[in-house]
């Protein structure tokens, strides 16, 4: 195959040079978008007359023969060389000058632009469904224990008793955002480059309407200089991975305190726990820790490519390569970390009378007495420094609100009554939330039902 620098330069490549410039490894994930493209390239060149319908039809033909021997292993290119000098010298050797027209009316730079679209859709889609998967199963547990209750907290201090329907819809809602902020993401990916050639567009009479139709693409790019160069499909792609990951992250940090024998409100499955070979006893939660960890791992590769494209003026530079790694390292992690959290959840058991107990506890419940005295008719400043005297007078004594009497009640306001006894109790609690998205069993299976529904429509 001729050498493109054989005609400007006067020495070949050093090998140091060569060797930055080097992304075979990355490429060649790349191999089946690059395929596809090439395709639908040759057929619109076919289709506008550029190459004749024989040309045409052998390059399609002889893609697809390349992309099955590439599929099952007998074809693949050397150790270090490039993916798309390895597809264009098949193509040369068993074409012949044929080959070498599918060259025409594209470049390097709407070539790997198109890849990377088509890529990045397909891991998109792949995401959805994972995201899809860890949903169903947060659902499915949020109707299995609408009855079910579990302290909530604030600054990691008990503050009021939570159903623990709803508080695993917080976490759904969270990932419904993340499934609908990656099909956005997909609208945005899902516009063809092909076409803009190097970056000024090209000369030749094609239709970039043709192209789009066989790969399945919404739109066609608008300016071939942006085209090129554009990459912010990737940042948007790894942004939404982000915020994935912090969720997922917030959810481990939860799983690994409340499976803690200081919490022991959850238990860890066996089969997705490791033991410490020194510490015998130990039943250590390396899941959700790891996925912790590696959220932050994700953060980097999106503060990466943000500082590689700050810098960059137009059009297309080798920067952008960059961009390409960190895309492949946080597909891989958020996909892996998706798939075995999920896996993960669809094992976890409950300790529920652990879980009740410890929520009607470090006087959860002293907002119901402030609700109560409001309904009462006292100012809402005068109520909550009732119940901060009241709080602090079980300190005192040594007791919990459950177990005043009612005469220790009235000691702080005569409008407590007989009913108060009752409105203190965590089930009680509770069960007097029933605004929507409130912890009572009906607004938790509402919310839960509402989130079936908004998932469908995905």
């Amino acid at each position: 195959m001729m050498d493109f620098r054989e005609g400007r330069f006067a020495s070949p490549l050093a090998a140091d040079a060569q060797k930055i410039n080097e992304t075979t490894l990355t490429d060649r994930r790349l191999y089946r978008a690059d395929l596809t493209a090439s395709a639908a390239h040759a057929a619109m060149l076919g289709a506008c007359g550029i190459l004749s319908a024989e040309e045409s039809r052998a390059i399609q033909d002889e893609l697809g023969k390349i992309r099955a021997e590439m599929d099952g292993g007998t074809l693949a290119p050397e150790k270090n060389e490039d993916l798309f000098a390895f597809l264009e010298k098949e193509l040369l050797a068993r074409l012949g000058e044929t080959g070498g027209k599918l060259g025409i009316a594209r470049s390097q730079n709407d070539r790997i632009a198109t890849d990377l679209r088509i890529y990045s859709r397909q891991s998109t889609d792949d995401v959805i469904s994972l995201l899809k998967d860890l949903l169903e199963t947060l659902v499915r547990i949020s109707y299995e224990n609408t009855k079910s209750v579990i302290p909530g907290f604030s600054h990691l201090r008990k503050a009021q008793p939570l159903n623990l329907a709803q508080y695993f819809n917080a976490y759904a809602e969270m990932f419904l955002r993340d499934l609908e902020r990656f099909e956005h993401c997909r609208e945005r990916i899902n516009v063809l480059p092909l076409g803009s050639e190097a970056l000024a567009g090209t000369s030749f009479e094609i239709d970039r309407e043709v192209t789009r139709s066989m790969l399945g693409f919404d739109d066609i790019s608008q300016n071939s200089v942006d085209a090129v160069s554009d990459r912010d499909f990737i940042a948007e792609y790894l942004f939404c991975a982000a915020m994935t990951m912090s969720h997922l992250s917030r959810l481990s940090e939860d799983m690994i305190l409340y499976t803690s024998d200081e919490f022991g409100y959850w238990i860890l499955p066996d089969e997705y726990s490791v033991g410490t070979p020194d510490l015998p006893q130990k039943k250590n939660p390396d899941v959700p820790e790891l996925v912790r960890g590696r959220t932050g791992r994700i953060y980097g590769e999106l503060f990466g490519v943000l500082t590689v494209l700050k810098g960059i003026p137009l059009s297309y530079n080798g920067d952008l390569k960059e961009t390409e790694t960190a895309l492949f390292e946080t597909e891989a992690t958020l996909k892996e970390c998706l798939a075995v959290f999920t896996a993960l959840l669809k094992r976890i058991d409950f300790r529920h009378d652990v879980m009740f107990d410890a929520a009607g506890n470090d006087f959860s419940t002293a907002s119901d007495v402030k609700d109560y005295l409001v309904k009462k008719g006292m100012p809402l400043s005068e109520a909550q420094l009732v119940t901060g005297k009241l709080v602090k007078y079980c300190l005192d004594h040594g007791k919990t609100l459950t177990r005043l009497s009612l005469d220790e009640f009235r000691a702080e306001s005569s409008l407590f009554g007989q009913d108060i006894l009752a409105v203190v109790t965590t089930r009680s609690s509770v069960e007097a939330r029933s605004s929507v998205g409130g912890s009572s069993q009906d607004a938790a299976r509402h919310g839960t039902l509402s989130l079936k529904r908004r998932l469908k429509k995905h």
